[in-house]
């Protein structure tokens, strides 16, 4: 195997730092992996240079942008229509509540109606799908585009209507953006309506702004998960670490503790009985002393020594008093 096959110590924090932490998904890896599997340190280092920070092929990721690039097109068109959508519909919702309270004009009227007209038979239009001759299916009700196409509203009407729209849907969007304003700012809603459109002008860019410093902080976030992750991993080796050397120890030099103490205590349990014999012999010392005094001490060693001689050696001997002399 060649020399440079290995891993140095200082290319396995290289590899860590720059490959696995940045160019690679988040991997539990340690230096000492890589110093114990040389190879693989090579392969990762390959291994960066095809694949990007999510595990994707570089050309599958360059694909993969070009579509969602696509869809947020498409994306960005279809809200566009759905936002026009909904604010014909407010409109004419807005036209039905003030038709309870206030008295509209004929204008108002004529284009509230006309408007509600166009809408209901575009959307059931829609519902019947493709024409009779590219259907499979009999149509809904047994109507057909010709009949819904009655129901439309005069061309002059619709005209007038169409060139009014822009002007109603750009004030209700205008309302729409304020209170998206002063709710994103709430100091804005006692600003003039020059100020309020200067600061919609500008909230797009505001909003994308604290959007990047929210995905800036989910990343750091993220990198902090990993970290951690990998200094837990550490940890809890180094604590398994000590805690073996600590049952070695615990291995090695318990029994040479014990047995000190065991002689320890042996000694102690020596020193202690001898002390007790010893008191036990004061002690009986003490009674005996207590007990026969020097006088009865000579009246037993008299008595002794009669007692010894025999039963015939009264018949010479003359009593005498302990105390005669």
């Amino acid at each position: 195997m060649a020399s440079g096959d290995f891993c140095s110590p200082g290319e396995g924090v290289e590899i860590l730092q720059q490959v696995c932490s940045k160019q690679l998904p988040p991997c539990n890896l340690s230096e000492e992996d890589l110093l114990q599997n040389p190879h693989f340190s090579r392969l990762l280092l390959s291994l960066s240079q095809h694949v990007d920070e999510s595990g994707l092929s570089l050309s599958l990721a360059k694909e993969q942008a070009q579509a969602w690039k696509k869809v947020r097109l498409h994306k960005t068109a279809w809200l566009r229509l759905e936002i026009l959508q909904r604010i014909i519909q407010e409109l004419l919702v807005d036209y039905y509540v003030k038709t309870q309270d206030t008295k509209l004009t004929s204008e108002d009227k004529k284009f509230h109606e006309t408007l509600e007209q166009r809408l209901l038979v575009t959307e059931l239009t829609q519902l019947l799908g493709p024409s009779s001759q590219e259907r499979v299916m009999p149509p809904l009700l047994g109507l057909e585009k010709a009949d819904l196409l009655e129901l439309m509203p005069p061309s002059e009407d619709f005209v007038w209507m169409r060139a009014r729209l822009p002007l109603e849907v750009e004030e209700q969007l205008k309302k729409k953006c304020f209170t998206l304003l002063c709710y994103h700012d709430p100091s804005s809603d006692s600003d003039s309506e020059t100020l309020k459109a200067a600061k919609v002008w500008k909230l797009a860019e505001v909003l994308v702004g604290e959007k990047q410093q929210c995905q800036d902080a989910k990343s750091q976030q993220k990198e902090q998960i990993v970290l951690l992750e990998k200094k837990s991993a550490t940890y809890s080796q180094v604590l398994l670490r000590c805690l073996a050397l600590l049952q070695r120890l615990l291995q090695e030099h318990r029994l040479k503790t014990q047995s000190e103490l065991d002689r320890i205590n042996a000694q102690y349990l020596e020193i202690k009985c001898s002390a007790m014999i010893l008191k036990l012999r004061m002690e009986e010392l003490k009674i005996l002393s207590d007990t026969y005094t020097a006088e009865k001490v000579e009246v037993h060693r008299l008595i002794r020594g009669t007692v010894w001689r025999g039963p015939f050696a009264y018949k010479n001997r003359t009593w005498r008093s302990p105390d005669r002399s």
